[in-house]
């Protein structure tokens, strides 16, 4: 017998652990495969990413919400719905299965409760709905509850799940689940298998080290910092080109970034925000404007931050604490930039032709219209509109190209 655990938040890493423990149950020609629940909800894509690798399975698998005090709402509900079998510790719950939406979120924000819900939070509902009664009608379980789960976010005791026939049994640990369903008779693809559970050992599947990596980069906080580490350090290297290591880091950091956001629910209204708010603060540093696209490109940077995760599932957004830390490190950078640019402006020109005009110098030859001097120390071709005579001093009036142009000094 297999055992695969998920706690907390169904999302990529979930979907991908159950995935990867049903193909080693397959391979190693295990009976049953126990999927220990202990999860308030998650990410729609993953959850039917589960149930679509449950439904396939060549392998039972039997849903246990465990140990007590445990819970199986939202996605947890539909994956206890699909298994083969179903079952709960006492003490235990599920239901709440009501597709949870930002548009949602923000409607009961508003107040606006009684105009009854728009067209978008329907289809989800209705379609949510239908999954779930189906999930129900397949395994033989109570259909209109996992309605009402869905449509009235209703849920259910271990007990009275019981009583309602939306489980199959209750158990106090896993050694009492295989006993209770050893012998029960499961369709399987079409097939009628027996199970024989009882006193059979378990093994518990750990996630590996893939699995492992992609539950810490799908965190929409870590996954939030690499795409603004990756954008920094890249703007870095163009900054100061030759130093190869934040272009390697930037690059490497913003790809893994955008894979684990490919993989969550991003609102791309709210990524394509967070790459103008950057980049209205890095023109900020080269256009005088007064500040106004750096409180724009700032103001951007937020509201985008805030929206860029599109749920309002709980463990699957970004805090805002932290996006307002990175709008203040990115506002405080900004105004370095732009104190250090204006110093710089201010302060007067000691390289080019600029330096030239006013300098004094002093004629090397006798000329009429035009001849040498030394200016800072250097030769010159210079032009004059008198006559000059050799040691006269001059100061130059303007540069034309590699030519001076000069002006006998007063009282020279």
């Amino acid at each position: 017998m297999e055992l695969i655990a998920i706690d907390g938040a169904i999302g990529p890493a979930s979907a991908d652990y159950v995935h990867r423990g049903l193909e080693r149950a397959a391979k190693s020609g295990a009976q049953l495969v126990v999927l220990r629940l202990d999860t308030p909800g998650g990410l729609d894509s993953s959850m039917r990413e589960i149930i679509k690798d449950i439904l396939a399975s060549p392998v039972p698998v039997a849903a246990y919400v465990a140990p007590s005090g445990a819970r199986a709402a939202s996605a947890g509900t539909y994956i206890l719905y699909a298994s083969h079998v179903a079952a709960m510790a006492p003490g235990t719950n599920l239901g709440a299965a009501t597709p949870v939406s930002i548009f949602n979120a923000e409607k009961s924000k508003s107040g606006k409760a009684d105009d009854g819900p728009d067209t978008m939070t329907r289809k989800v509902v209705h379609d949510a709905s239908a999954y779930i009664r189906g999930l129900a009608q397949l395994r033989g379980r109570n259909a209109d509850w996992a309605e009402r789960a869905v449509r009235e976010a209703v849920s259910l005791s271990a007990d009275e799940a019981l009583q309602q026939k939306v489980i199959d049994l209750v158990a106090a640990d896993v050694p009492q689940l295989l006993e209770r369903i050893d012998g029960r008779v499961l369709d399987l693809n079409g097939k009628k298998i027996t199970l024989a559970t009882r006193g059979a050992a378990t093994t518990a599947f750990e996630p590996d080290w893939r699995t492992r990596f992609l539950g810490i980069i799908t965190d929409p906080t870590i996954a939030y910092a690499l795409l603004l580490l990756g954008i920094y350090a890249i703007l870095l290297e163009f900054s100061h080109p030759g130093l190869v290591a934040p272009g390697v880091v930037g690059t490497v950091s913003l790809l893994v970034g955008m894979y684990a956001l490919h993989l969550l629910p991003v609102n791309y209204a709210g990524l394509a925000l967070i790459l103008l708010g950057v980049g209205l603060m890095v023109a900020e540093a080269f256009v005088p404007a007064f500040g106004s696209l750096g409180i724009g490109g700032v103001i951007a940077f937020v509201v985008g931050s805030v929206m860029l995760i599109d749920t309002d599932i709980p463990g699957f957004g970004v805090p805002l604490p932290l996006v307002l830390g990175f709008a203040a490190a990115s506002a405080l950078l900004l105004i370095g930039v732009a104190t250090m640019a204006l110093r710089a402006r201010r302060r007067p020109v000691v390289s080019g032709g600029e330096t030239m005009i006013g300098s004094v110098g002093e004629v090397l030859e006798d000329f009429d219209g035009e001849g040498w001097a030394r200016v800072q120390g250097e030769t010159w071709r210079v032009k004059s509109p008198a006559p000059l005579k050799a040691g006269q001093r001059v100061s130059v009036a303007a540069m034309d190209g590699l030519v001076l142009k000069v002006e006998p000094m007063n009282g020279a």
